[in-house]
């Protein structure tokens, strides 16, 4: 939509604090000196069988772009579309999936709209509030800065592994994917990345509030990679790159046996497309690590930017909101992402 912002010129729109103009997790206007809102939307097919959960997945994955600016959501609307063999009470399970997770933070489901389609999607409109001096957006870094991460990587690759293994598949199919060498999905790994996907990103964006971080993102379909690079993209300053360790970067468990297995998205191959040429891997980073690393998540977790004098307080305040954070890297003098 770069070509729109010829039409919103920031010097006509002065309160449309982040808009077309880079890229970010949100919009974001202006209402006072004291106020602005946070807008978003976002949305998409099924990625767990159960339709509550699905709905619930779909709620936090869209307030997660709320929080991501370092917002607190306020409401949201119903964005859904369903062909005709979906029966009522399914749906009625996802939209009370959804409803359950915006009660948690004390928001409310306000309205919606909903199309039939031959694929079924779900998602949410969400509006937030924040003051304008303490948006979070995904340019700022600074040299020296650390870089933690708040959920494991995984959850593409672990959904689509219940794909390929889950109870449609024919014992044919079964048995030509075990000679080939691929594993059956662990249901205790399944469980893993559901909760993860479950998790909100509140908490680490309210500890990263408290610790005076300004730039952050969250991790969902361009992967860590991808992400990362729209960080630098948007970055105020020249030479401003990131370093990451390929081992510090935490997994969902039993991911690298389903890597192995080829449960991978068109992700690893279309992300690196678009922005490899951003990134440089040290010879000693695997070809299934760097697969990771590009691979989609859903409802993923807060990629920060943390001033180097504020990262034991930031890990201690997430300690105090029993929120984990690891630490993957460092903002660095350079440019693009370099990967050891």
């Amino acid at each position: 939509m770069r070509h729109l912002a010829d039409f919103f010129p920031a010097s006509a729109f002065p309160n449309v604090l982040v808009g077309l103009g880079e890229p970010d997790d949100a919009a974001v206007v202006r209402l006072d000196d004291a106020r602005a809102i946070i807008s978003t939307t976002d949305f998409f097919t099924p990625v767990v069988d159960d339709p509550w959960t699905f709905g619930a997945i779909a709620a936090v994955n869209a307030m997660s772009d709320v929080y991501a600016m370092g917002g607190e959501v306020l409401f949201a609307l119903n964005i859904a579309g369903f062909p005709d063999s979906v029966a009522f009470d399914v749906i009625t399970q996802i939209f009370a999936g959804a409803a359950a997770k915006l009660r948690e933070v004390g928001a409310a489901i306000a309205g919606g709209h909903t199309v039939n389609n031959p694929e079924p999607f779900f998602g949410l409109s969400v509006t937030g509030m924040i003051h304008p001096d303490q948006i979070m957006r995904k340019g700022g870094a600074q040299v020296g800065d650390r870089l933690f991460l708040t959920k494991p990587l995984g959850t593409g690759i672990i959904t689509t592994a219940a794909k390929a293994t889950g109870p449609g598949e024919s014992a044919e199919d079964r048995a030509a994917r075990h000679a080939a060498g691929q594993v059956d999905l662990n249901p205790l790994d399944f469980d893993a990345a559901v909760l993860s996907m479950l998790r909100f990103n509140r908490a680490a964006a309210q500890a990263a509030l408290v610790c005076g971080v300004r730039s952050a993102t969250d991790i969902t379909g361009y992967g860590l990679l991808g992400h990362a690079s729209e960080m630098l993209g948007g970055a105020q300053g020249a030479n401003v790159g990131f370093r990451m360790v390929a081992a510090d970067v935490p997994m969902l468990p039993g991911l690298p046996a389903y890597v192995a297995s080829g449960y991978l998205t068109r992700g690893t191959t279309r992300n690196p497309e678009h922005y490899g040429h951003r990134v440089r891997f040290a010879e000693s980073v695997t070809a299934d690590q760097r697969a990771v690393l590009w691979e989609v998540e859903t409802s993923g977790g807060l990629l920060l930017a943390v001033p180097a004098a504020q990262a034991a307080r930031f890990v201690n305040e997430c300690a105090t909101r029993d929120q984990q954070a690891w630490q993957i890297g460092e903002v660095v003098a350079g440019e693009g992402i370099t990967v050891v």
